[in-house]
């Protein structure tokens, strides 16, 4: 299972050509792609015609989906915030920390293309 991040997912559907955009593939053929339920959100969001959602979604939900932040994962999440701000690190999002605090916990990897995880 690993868990693929809407920056990854949108190299991968505008067709870059880089070596994390053949990761995403290769993790879709061997059926080892996760898809979290803030991430269909972010990647919905962004398609421009409604013709791109139904495709979008239809194809995203034959993958294993799951909920990324829900009782247990919100206190964790938050206070994962706290470090990191204490330590002198801004994170743009906050669901790009609780992203990360899902896969921490449920010990996933994330396959992503952005420097926040980096730092987190």
């Amino acid at each position: 299972m690993i868990l693929v991040d809407t920056s990854a997912w949108i190299d991968f559907l505008n067709d870059v050509d880089a070596p994390k955009t053949e990761l995403v593939a290769a993790t879709v053929r061997a059926g080892s792609a996760v898809v979290g339920d803030l991430i269909l959100v972010e990647l919905l969001q962004g398609l421009r015609t409604m013709a791109q959602e139904r495709l979008a979604a239809a194809a995203l939900s034959k993958l294993q989906n799951v909920l990324l932040c829900g009782p247990q994962i919100a206190p964790l999440a938050a206070a994962n915030c706290r470090q990191l701000r204490r330590a002198g690190i801004t994170i743009r999002g906050t669901i790009d920390v609780i992203i990360a605090t899902w896969c921490i916990e449920n010990s996933v990897p994330l396959l992503h293309n952005d420097r926040d995880f980096d730092q987190i």
